[in-house]
């Protein structure tokens, strides 16, 4: 028995901040599902005693359940099932504590499955709840990404002007807000949206203009990479010379004793 608290309260705090970690972008691949880490959650979610505790765990488990891209047709059909069941029992616990970014780690789960699912309707709901609370709580990032998310269910059921409509707000935010990666997030979508209404033109021009910010993003962090391996450099001569410095006036000081 003993034992068995030390590995629960090992995992809970090895893996407790994970929590809140799922992207809300649904066309985000995610990694095959790690079954020893959901058979820890598991355990942990069957010991605990606290809501607070309770509903970590199960948006854990639900995040686990929702790598479910890989899989085949049976085993996805089930973990979105799980998926499901889990951030209910999350979003249940949420709710009772006014947890507002539970609430919304949720809304986004729910709408990532019931997209997979092809049940809009749902999704659509979900997401927007997901997106209001990020406006009440004037979230840039979490707005932008929810909105992305709602343009292509928006995208899915052929609803094509209000998509533009969600994807030109969120250019409008990247833009203001000095966000490079949001607003190639949004090109990228411009152009699988003019794909759908067939301008191709169009297509490719915000294809390209997503390509160029990526490559401009790829080299601020190559010279970032660049400037840090410099810096190291440096120091690391400054603390060789400095050792050197050091060693040299004891040495003197020796022979002059």
């Amino acid at each position: 028995m003993k034992k068995l608290i030390i590995l629960i309260t090992i995992l809970f705090y090895g893996i407790k901040s994970f929590a809140y970690t799922l992207p809300i972008d649904s066309a985000v691949k995610q990694p095959q599902p790690t079954m020893p880490l959901l058979d820890g959650l598991l355990l942990q979610a069957q010991a605990a005693i606290t809501d607070s505790v309770r509903s970590v765990l199960y948006s854990q488990i639900a995040h686990e359940y929702l790598k479910y891209d890989s899989l085949n047709f049976k085993q996805r059909k089930a973990y979105q099932t799980q998926a499901l069941n889990y951030s209910y029992k999350a979003l249940h616990l949420y709710s009772r504590m006014h947890d507002t970014l539970g609430l919304r780690d949720c809304y986004n789960s729910l709408a990532r499955v019931y997209k997979s699912q092809k049940k809009y309707p749902q999704a659509k709901w979900f997401i927007l709840q997901s997106n209001s609370l990020s406006r009440a709580k004037k979230d840039v990032p979490n707005i932008m990404s929810s909105l992305i998310v709602l343009a292509n269910i928006k995208m899915d059921i052929e609803d094509y002007t209000l998509a533009m409509r969600d994807l030109d707000e969120v250019l409008k935010l990247s833009k203001a807000n000095h966000d490079p990666k949001a607003e190639s997030n949004v090109q990228e979508n411009y152009a699988l949206l003019y794909s759908h209404l067939q301008n191709y033109t169009k297509a490719t021009l915000a294809q390209k203009r997503h390509d160029f910010i990526e490559d401009s993003l790829l080299k601020k962090e190559e010279q970032a990479i660049a400037k840090t391996q410099d810096t190291l450099q440096t120091k690391k001569k400054f603390i060789q010379v400095s050792r050197k410095i050091y060693k040299n006036s004891s040495s003197k000081r020796i022979a002059s004793i």
